[in-house]
């Protein structure tokens, strides 16, 4: 299986999560490392795209292509799982919690969740610090100029 995760460049060719922990986010809290990827390039995109303007456009990201081995046990989040508000923004407590619990059972490495930017695709949260982990790579990197008509 292949995923998608839109990066800048400095950060393109490692998948760590330490970025993550850093401010923590809809499916993570601070401190809890996690790697966000989504299912296509589009979605990677969007979900990058909703936090920049024209004005801190940056000029380096790069899509990040990684595989997944086919036997690789992930493990599904349903929308009916989650409370009424778990897209709302800010992200709320309840999500956090999911993924924090996610990965401290770490029964496997990855994720699927709803994206609350795209409604009816998906993203794949990895854990790093999951045993198969090293199971997972990086296809390729590659420029990925914004269309600049996005954000005017």
């Amino acid at each position: 299986m292949e995923v998608f995760r839109l990066s800048k460049k400095k950060y393109a060719y490692e998948l760590s999560g330490k970025g993550a922990a850093k401010y923590g986010s809809r499916w993570n809290s601070k401190g809890t490392e996690i790697i966000y990827t989504a299912e296509s390039r589009a979605l990677a995109m969007a979900e990058v795209a909703v936090h920049l303007s024209l004005a801190t456009l940056p000029s380096d990201y790069m899509m990040v292509k990684i595989q997944f081995p086919d036997n690789l046990n992930i493990k599904n989040v349903s929308i009916s799982e989650l409370p009424e508000d778990w897209s709302n923004h800010p992200p709320i407590e309840s999500t956090q919690r999911i993924e924090d619990q996610f990965i401290e059972f770490s029964e496997s490495c990855v994720l699927k969740v709803p994206s609350s930017v795209v409604q009816g695709d998906f993203n794949y949260l990895i854990n790093p610090h999951h045993v198969a982990f090293n199971s997972i790579k990086i296809n390729t990197v590659s420029d990925f100029p914004f269309d600049k008509r996005l954000f005017s």
